[in-house]
């Protein structure tokens, strides 16, 4: 086997753990390792396919806790934000936007985490269905931009307070309306090659077995537990950028 497939393997098993314990950051932990080996025209159809799958074969362990009254002003801000992000993407420098979402995931998730060694109360901020929107709008631009629709998606609900359950119910949903819609868009552009089909077959053991083992984590880990995780992904993907 290629040392190509060896680290397209590894990366994928890894961020598919990932996503299937946090209910994100697929894309940016795949990436974070897959883009200092492989050509990104390459990946990126294997990384939005694959994080789709992930999605959607690990929806039913939050399913009966969606409440779709709380993710329809999400959705709808993702669905208008990401052809907006599609749109600059021509127009600024992708590299900028990474560091600086990079730059705000490492802020943000160091200064949660110093908080809860200082044993500082968790986030309870206050706020309605336009700022949740305007969230998800941002969100959507960014993963129009890059593919980071989730993690400002995460930030967000951890300084609202939101519990485990209630959170994942949030972010799964959400990214798996916006990878669908990347995916369309990829398609329309032709960048679903013959050798991006040949990667995604040889990757899909490493997603099946990923995916299982990280719900299995999920399931096992306590709320706090699994908001240090949370935490400890945003300043992952975060640093991931930066490098």
């Amino acid at each position: 086997m290629p040392f190509e497939y060896l680290i397209l393997l590894g990366g994928c098993f890894v961020a598919a753990f990932a996503s299937g314990m946090a209910g994100f950051a697929f894309n940016l932990v795949a990436a974070g390792i897959l883009f200092h080996w492989l050509p990104p025209q390459q990946t990126a159809p294997v990384l939005v396919v694959g994080s789709l799958m992930i999605q959607l074969a690990t929806l039913g362990a939050i399913w009966p806790a969606v409440r779709w009254q709380v993710l329809r002003p999400y959705i709808i801000g993702g669905l208008l934000g990401t052809p907006v992000g599609v749109l600059l993407l021509a127009r600024v420098d992708p590299g900028a936007v990474a560091a600086g979402v990079g730059l705000l995931l490492v802020g943000y998730s160091s200064w949660a985490l110093i908080g809860i060694a200082r044993a500082r109360p968790a986030g309870s901020m206050q706020a309605g269905v336009s700022a949740d929107a305007t969230v998800g709008f941002a969100s959507g631009i960014l993963g129009g931009l890059g593919g980071f629709s989730g993690p400002l998606l995460a930030m967000w609900g951890d300084l609202k307070g939101v519990r485990k359950d209630e959170g994942r119910a949030i972010y799964q949903p959400f990214i798996v309306a916006m990878q669908m819609a990347a995916a369309v868009g990829l398609l329309a552009g032709g960048f679903f090659g013959q050798e991006s089909a040949r990667m995604l077959l040889v990757a899909l053991p490493a997603l099946a077995l990923g995916g299982w083992l990280g719900v299995i984590a999920y399931r096992w880990i306590p709320a706090q537990g699994f908001r240090l995780v949370l935490l400890g992904l945003l300043l992952a993907s975060g640093l991931s950028l930066l490098l």
